[in-house]
């Protein structure tokens, strides 16, 4: 529970999550704190309902040793290293070990399905400094698999789980809705940020319907998107409001996908499996399933390995080929050579509070600020600084530069 308050700082503290206009940048930090420890109680609440923390590290390190182990049973004696963004095991502390182990040739690896500013975005960034910052690091020959929702292996991996749960958690497997929940971001990052990750989502729910379809499941699905903050306009639908759409029309069952988690931790089993779970009995759908997250699925796990393979000829510079100039379907890359495709594909995605090196979650994400007695605390933060501005810099045309604000 100690953890918690800091984690959150590290959380706040990522431009990439509270995205700031430059003339206030300088209040990253300020902000942080304030939302860490307003947070701080309602998040060791949701992280005490599922047990006393999170087991999201224990299954990331389970994951990785599964990898290890299926890239060794294909020959190839391969280590494999967990960098987290946010708490420990951080990045830095794998680039270290990577270091300390002589490795030479590098595959970065996001446990993020579908590509994100906010998520593989931002730990790629982080990467990007530590490779430019660190000679030993830079020599290192390295490339990066930006997403993976389209692997084969994968998409059976989650077809394969769905049926199986529509069969083991339903007496009739025709009859519940598949319900797909992905976890949300801001329309402005898609329609002002050119973030891909609505394109990616959608693709990968198609891809899962058709290999469902393949095993003779053809029930309705829906996607919607859970977790959203704070007042402005994230990606719809909405989870919460879908359920209760469902409801209304008569629905009785839903089998629930996390599409965007794969591994279980607090927006799978305290968001889906209490708050959703909660919602949809109080709306009238009378049969729930929740389909697990793949964690160490063998066929999830296989997929990876073959994907790491097949990335490996980029790591050596004779047959390194270059990304597509946008930014949105590239092969393996560097991590500089990668982000600049984003770039140049105004996926605008910048550069982190280099605070998060040193510097050592919640009743689910759209806790933070998103539920209406903690949007006074936020108001109260965010009239703070707007009267600080004013004061120093004048209040001219400054109102406007604060869209960033009503995100959380």
């Amino acid at each position: 529970m100690d953890d918690v308050q800091p984690f959150l700082y590290n959380l706040f503290a990522d431009p990439d999550i509270i995205r700031l206009p430059p003339p206030v940048q300088f209040l990253q930090g300020f902000l942080a704190n304030a939302l860490s420890a307003s947070r701080a109680p309602k998040s060791r609440e949701a992280y005490e309902s599922i047990g006393g923390g999170s087991p999201l590290r224990r299954i990331t390190e389970d994951q990785a040793n599964a990898l290890q182990a299926a890239m060794q049973a294909r020959g190839i004696q391969a280590k494999t290293y967990v960098g987290m963004r946010y708490w420990k095991p951080f990045t830095e502390d794998a680039i270290e070990a990577i270091k300390r182990d002589g490795v030479t040739r590098l595959v970065v690896l996001p446990l993020y399905p579908q590509f994100s500013i906010s998520t593989s975005g931002s730990s790629l960034r982080l990467l990007e400094q530590y490779f430019a910052e660190d000679e030993e690091l830079a020599s290192v020959r390295h490339t990066v698999i930006p997403s993976w929702y389209q692997r084969p292996g994968y998409v059976k991996a989650m077809a394969v789980m769905i049926a199986q749960t529509l069969k083991t958690k339903f007496e009739d497997d025709k009859e519940p809705l598949i319900f797909f929940s992905a976890h949300g971001v801001p329309v402005s990052y898609v329609e002002q940020a050119g973030d891909p990750y609505k394109d990616e989502m959608e693709a990968c729910v198609r891809l899962i319907t058709e290999e469902l379809g393949s095993m003779g499941v053809n029930n309705e699905h829906v996607l919607a998107y859970q977790s959203r903050v704070g007042p402005v306009e994230w990606l719809k639908p909405y989870t919460d409001d879908t359920i209760r759409e469902l409801g209304k029309k008569g629905t009785e069952a839903l089998c629930a996908v996390p599409i965007s988690f794969v591994s279980e931790h607090i927006e799978t089993l305290e968001e889906i499996d209490m708050e959703y779970r909660e919602l949809a009995e109080e709306s009238g759908i009378k049969k729930w399933g929740r389909v697990p997250a793949l964690d160490t699925d063998p066929l999830f796990i296989d997929d990876l390995a073959d994907a790491v393979i097949e990335a490996l000829p980029y790591t050596t510079r004779m047959s390194k080929t270059r990304a597509s100039a946008s930014g949105l379907n590239v092969p393996p890359a560097e991590v500089g050579e990668l982000l600049a495709s984003y770039d140049r594909a105004k996926l605008a995605i910048p550069v982190p509070d280099s605070s998060l090196r040193t510097t050592s979650s919640t009743k689910r994400a759209d806790q933070f600020n998103g539920s209406s007695g903690d949007l006074v605390n936020v108001a109260i933060v965010v009239f703070f600084v707007f009267v600080f501005l004013q004061y120093v810099a004048g209040a001219n045309g400054l109102f406007g530069q604060f869209g960033v604000f009503s995100n959380w």
